[in-house]
């Protein structure tokens, strides 16, 4: 895990993709219940928007993984090391 004291730049990093992620799911779940026209395909789309969010956070919990241009695709995808739990 990224030390914040140890990798600022990293752990600013991991935030901002947590945050991001936190902000998103705020509005998704206001739309949802204010939005008389929220459909399924909007539904869709932003959550899929805060798992990729979610998704880079954990790829990026590591100081030495960092997210590039040529690893933005694979950080964005649900991590082959993660299990969900319900």
């Amino acid at each position: 895990m990224i030390d914040k004291d140890k990798n600022p730049v990293e752990w600013a990093g991991l935030m901002y993709q947590l945050e991001d992620a936190h902000e998103h799911l705020g509005k998704l779940i206001s739309e949802m219940m204010n939005d008389p026209e929220f459909d399924e395909e909007i539904f869709k789309i932003q959550l899929g928007h805060v798992c990729a969010h979610l998704n880079r956070a954990w790829y990026s919990r590591h100081a030495n993984r960092y997210i590039t241009e040529e690893t933005w695709i694979t950080a964005s995808q649900f991590p082959d090391d993660l299990d969900p739990i319900g």
